[in-house]
């Protein structure tokens, strides 16, 4: 158990850390990382997920698309969701994706056609025309919402303005990707970082003139919305509006199986160098329209296409020293602090160690020659010591077995494996100054009340000056000592009370995500916040007698399992947290959750599956309930209102279960039914 809630951690903290480069990437144009670090960061936690099934559960991949749109346009809500795509790596990775799409299709063939199309490293925007006329213009946003960016995309001269064809739709919405040439970008580099952040500042000026100043370029990749749909494949829909003016990549084509998808990718890999625009792999995508349509979305990537990105990069450098870091959940974090060397076009000084374990199977050692890549983490990951450069009186780094705080750290035991965690924690929580520190670093954030203002290194220096020890600290601020410090004036500290005074009202979710619960993510924390639906009821929690009753209810919840319940306890169990939390909620009013229902055939009602389909695979089925307003539930209880039940190899036990709590039981043959009429 212990060993599937360290890796519960870890993921969620990449998770945090895929969020924070998301809001750089898209909402400020200007990573600070590199391309291939972040599409890294994103391969390993979808390892981690396919690897740990029990991760796939908590939906934390979900919903991470690009970043909440700024305030400097008005916002529109997209026609239909920009999704952002997953991600492949290597052969197997693409191998495993035409088996995805063939289970979901319910289908056998090694030959689905896709469509090759270089991925550009721009800025994605989406252009909708109504009877040929160009109307809105929006940048990507957060996928559901985007900015307002007409004016400044009508600075593209190759952009058409009307679409003069009878056969175009009377809604239609092409997604583009704007960038600036690499030759273009020689010339104006020293205003700007890199040919991305060059793309997306020009499109968010708030005057075209100064946009028109930029020569952007873009290329047409993709449809959304459009009435009604005169296309039947991506090939046939590139090639039409080609013909109406807009640009598509030349280097794009039509592929089947993996070894015309490999010869494709090594080919335009060796290109690359050659081009005139960044690109950092291949986008294939299922050719068929309608297959598209069936194969749907995840919440924030379609099935029916992926990114195959090129190799990453690697550098030699030599560990100077070995620090140790302690995050929130007292997890001890190795970093080795070496020689700064550039990979991929950043300088780095930092290697992530991962943890003691991994110093041990890798026998890194202080002085040791590496090899690192840009990869997972913030900063870069060794891939192997160069033993061969190893000097002769070289010792093997002993890890300390004290937290910073001076406690003892632990290696906790998996209740499942009987095997020690590979992480080691510090056994203290509040009263660990550094875990405590993390802890509001965590609670300011955006992801949770989003304190605008107050960031790491702000809290780094209050805290240094006793000004906020815990969250209601936060509340209680001693302005006046505020305003002596260097950089606070009257405009800056109005500002942050303002921010803190309006963070005061937070949603009942983003609470229970904020307190730092370990285990309990975004998605758990709106699980629980459903359930709970108010503060009061939650607050529950706190008193041992009633948090022992309200655990076994939990243990019911879809997407809550013994992980998470284990944690809520541990959480709770220490009076140092439930105090804090208890000071806490006092400060606050927190709003109660609401449930927003789908509309649909199965609207309000939650169903479960049992048994294969003929027709279509159980993923599928699922997908079909989900965008009808239904939720699908993992287990029977007297929560469920339909058990639908496949014809090839049902679950007698479940089928039983739902007659005897009377729930409604619907077969194939009736499911098929209802989904045709």
């Amino acid at each position: 158990m212990n060993d599937k809630i360290n890796l519960i951690s870890k993921f969620k903290k990449k998770i945090n850390e895929l969020k924070a480069h998301n809001k750089h990437y898209f909402s400020e144009d200007n990573p600070i990382i590199s391309d291939r670090e972040y599409d890294d960061l994103k391969k390993e936690l979808i390892k981690l997920e396919r690897e740990n099934k029990f991760l796939k559960k908590l939906n934390l991949l979900d919903n991470l698309v690009g970043s909440p749109p700024t305030n400097k346009f008005k916002k529109i809500k997209h026609l239909l969701p920009m999704l952002s795509l997953s991600n492949a790596f290597d052969k197997d990775d693409m191998v495993d994706f035409l088996k995805k799409i063939n289970n979901f299709l319910n289908t056998n063939k090694n030959d689905i056609e896709l469509y090759s199309e270089p991925k550009i490293d721009g800025i994605s925007a989406t252009l909708i025309y109504e009877n040929g006329i160009l109307t809105k213009g929006l940048s990507r946003g957060d996928g559901s919402t985007g900015e307002d960016i007409l004016e400044n995309l009508k600075t593209i001269k190759s952009i058409p303005k009307k679409i003069d064809n009878k056969n175009v739709p009377n809604l239609f919405e092409v997604r583009c990707e704007v960038f600036i040439g690499k030759k273009d970008f020689e010339k104006i580099k020293n205003k700007f970082a890199n040919p991305r952040n060059a793309a997306g500042g020009s499109l968010r000026q708030k005057d075209p003139r100064e946009t028109s100043k930029i020569p952007l370029k873009y290329f047409a990749y993709g449809l959304g919305a459009v009435d009604p749909l005169k296309f039947q494949t991506q090939s046939d829909f590139l090639k039409i509006i080609n013909g109406w003016g807009f640009l598509t990549n030349p280097l794009s084509k039509t592929v089947n199986g993996i070894l015309e998808i490999e010869k494709q990718h090594q080919k335009i890999d060796n290109l690359r160098s050659s081009l005139d625009y960044d690109i950092d792999g291949l986008v294939y995508k299922v050719n068929d329209l309608s297959l598209q349509k069936r194969l749907g979305n995840t919440s924030n990537a379609p099935r029916w296409a992926i990114a195959y990105k090129f190799s990453a990069e690697q550098a030699v450098t030599k560990i100077k020293s070995i620090t140790i870091q302690v995050g929130r959940t007292g997890a001890i974090t190795p970093v080795a602090k070496v020689e700064p060397v550039t990979v991929g076009g950043v300088v780095v000084s930092n290697a992530t160690l991962h943890n003691e374990d991994e110093i041990k199977r890798k026998d890194i050692r202080i002085g040791d020659t590496i090899q690192i890549q840009r990869a997972g983490d913030v900063i870069p990951q060794v891939v192997l010591v160069d033993i061969s450069k190893r000097k002769s009186n070289s010792k093997k780094f002993i890890f300390p077995v004290k937290c910073l705080c001076g406690s003892n750290t632990i290696k906790e035991l998996s209740k499942n494996t009987k095997k020690e965690d590979a992480v080691r924690r510090c056994t203290k929580g509040y009263e660990c100054q550094y875990i405590a520190k993390e802890k509001l670093k965590h609670i300011v954030s955006k992801e949770a009340f989003n304190i605008e203002g107050l960031g790491k290194k702000v809290i780094d220096n209050f805290w240094n000056l006793k000004l906020i020890k815990e969250p209601s600290d936060i509340f209680n601020l001693d302005y006046k000592k505020i305003r002596s410090l260097e950089g606070w004036g009257d405009l800056s500290i109005k500002n942050l009370k303002n921010a803190i005074l309006k963070s005061k009202k937070v949603n009942l979710d983003k609470f229970i995500y904020s307190i730092g619960i370990r285990h309990i993510g975004q998605e758990n924390a709106k699980i629980l916040a459903s359930f709970f639906i108010s503060i009061k009821e939650f607050s529950k929690l706190i008193c041992p007698k009633q948090r022992k009753y309200i655990l076994k209810n939990l243990l019911e919840l879809d997407g809550i399992g013994e992980t998470q319940v284990d944690a809520i306890e541990y959480f709770f169990s220490n009076e140092i947290n439930a105090k804090i939390t208890q000071n806490f909620i006092r400060q606050l009013s927190i709003i109660n959750y609401s449930i927003i229902s789908g509309d649909g055939k199965f609207s309000n009602k939650k169903l479960m599956f049992t048994g294969g389909f003929q027709n279509m695979s159980r993923s599928e089925a699922k997908s079909i309930a989900e965008t009808n307003g239904g939720k699908v539930l993992g287990a029977i209880s007297k929560k469920l209102d339909i058990l639908v039940v496949g014809d090839t190899k049902p679950t007698k036990k479940k089928v039983d279960q739902a007659k005897a709590m009377k729930i409604k039981i619907i077969f194939e043959k009736e499911w098929n039914k209802i989904l045709n009429s």
